[in-house]
């Protein structure tokens, strides 16, 4: 709709200020914007018997109305698919679900008036810092703040002024903390109201081609994925597998980054294309490789007062090639057991640089520096690609866990490296169709 953006998250896990200056829509809004009558998702529902047991269908319909108004037409079982990703529950059965997002597109299309919302929106709408206090439910003496600042220069000044006060992006993650460990979370300062922080832009040579992409660190992952899938489609596999719509709607590039866990998916791809870290403190800046953010599990190389504002992704240049991959139990909604970013520079035959960044093999996710240098100077070929595998070996020492074995882990990685070199190789390289690993849904 014209003025508003639509986006689909999990409502279990949206701290209430965050929702300040935004609109609320749930299950009962989608017949109510339709004159009260059922709009054609959930019209699509009964007539397909697509119902769920109970508590999982609004959000079945919440995910398809969103799906709707994206699409004048319907966009396959493909699309549905990835658009129902977030939604788990599959009790009775999930083709009737499918059958219903393709059957809504079929009637007249249902018209969506949010004039009035856009209306409200725009009268609330303000340039001040929101300054929220409270108590603290487990200890009511104490007072706690959540500031929602609009620009950059007012979040470094709030970041200085509570330099232990914690930074809240799309609470993906800090949600969790809350409804299932329920910590208590102190002073919060939430960054979704800086737009600074959302800007995607563009970097480009003198002849007006594209080198690479400057992503503030709070543009969602869905606008940072997409943005850099346009121009590096190797990643469209992995942008689409990453969690789910409502999880890379809320989230962010720099949360995920910041957060820094070992099977994050975002951290082995960035480092596989050079990507770096700007940080700020105050009116100060730094730029640092990404490869050198993360220190320790859980610890990067972030000072007090800092915060992330930006991370800048080159694209792969002519002459190199670049793959990433996702290893995990399910295709959908998943935790990564091993996570890749394969890139090499070529100069004819011979490896003239190389990047391969992991994660779930290491405390954090980083490079196989050993397996680098195997690669660098070498033709491309497979007496090169054992050499590689073998050093990879001595570059990880991974934990089992309940994901993985550490032997599972080392052997997939390895792997990895095999079908990197089969789809890249210089002599008779395999098309996407001869590896590709999850079918197309018929």
């Amino acid at each position: 709709p014209a003025g508003l953006g639509l986006r689909t998250v999990n409502s279990c896990i949206q701290l209430l200020p965050t929702l300040d200056g935004k609109a609320l829509f749930t299950v009962e809004d989608v017949a109510r914007l339709n004159d009260g009558r059922p709009h054609p998702c959930q019209q699509a529902m009964v007539d397909c018997h697509g119902s769920q047991c109970g508590f999982c269908t609004p959000g079945f319909v919440m995910s398809l109305w969103h799906l709707y108004e994206r699409h004048e037409q319907a966009p396959g079982r493909e699309a549905a698919a990835d658009a129902l990703s977030g939604n788990l529950c599959r009790c009775t059965g999930y083709r009737p679900i499918l059958d219903a997002a393709e059957q809504m597109f079929q009637g007249e299309r249902a018209a969506l008036d949010l004039s009035a919302t856009v209306k409200a929106l725009d009268q609330l709408a303000g340039d001040t810092a929101l300054v929220y206090e409270s108590t603290e439910a487990a200890n009511p003496a104490r007072r706690v703040r959540f500031v929602a600042p609009r620009t950059l220069s007012e979040l470094a000044a709030w970041r200085l002024a509570l330099p232990e006060a914690r930074l809240l992006a799309g609470a993906t993650d800090i949600g969790l903390w809350v409804t299932k460990q329920f910590r208590a979370l102190g002073d919060i300062i939430y960054l979704g109201r800086v737009e600074e922080l959302k800007q995607l832009t563009l970097s480009t040579d003198t002849t007006g081609a594209a080198q690479g992409l400057s992503i503030g660190a709070g543009a969602s992952l869905e606008d940072a994925w997409e943005a850099l899938t346009a121009h590096v489609p190797a990643l469209r596999e992995i942008w689409l597998r990453f969690a789910s719509p409502p999880v890379r709607h809320a989230g962010t590039l720099g949360g995920n980054i910041a957060n820094g866990s070992p099977i994050g998916d975002c951290a082995p791809v960035l480092l596989a294309l050079g990507a770096d870290i700007v940080l700020r403190r105050g009116d100060d800046e730094r730029t640092l490789p990404l490869s050198d953010f993360y220190l320790d599990y859980m610890k990067n190389a972030m000072q007090p007062g800092e915060f992330v504002q930006a991370l800048q992704v080159p694209f792969p240049a002519a002459g190199s090639v670049f793959r990433a991959y996702k290893i995990s139990k399910r295709r959908d909604s998943d935790i990564s057991a091993v996570c890749a970013g394969l890139w090499l520079e070529l100069h004819g035959d011979t490896i003239a640089a190389a990047r391969l960044g992991f994660g779930g093999l290491a405390a954090t996710a980083r490079r196989a520096a050993l397996a680098e240098s195997a690669l660098i100077g070498q033709p491309w070929t497979e007496a090169t690609l054992r050499a590689a595998q073998a050093a990879l070996a001595q570059d990880f020492a991974p934990l089992s866990d309940m994901r993985a074995t550490a032997t599972y882990r080392l052997k997939v990685a390895s792997n990895l490296l095999e079908r990197f070199w089969l789809e890249t190789r210089p002599a008779q390289p395999l098309a996407a169709a001869q590896v590709q690993v999850w079918p197309a849904l018929a």
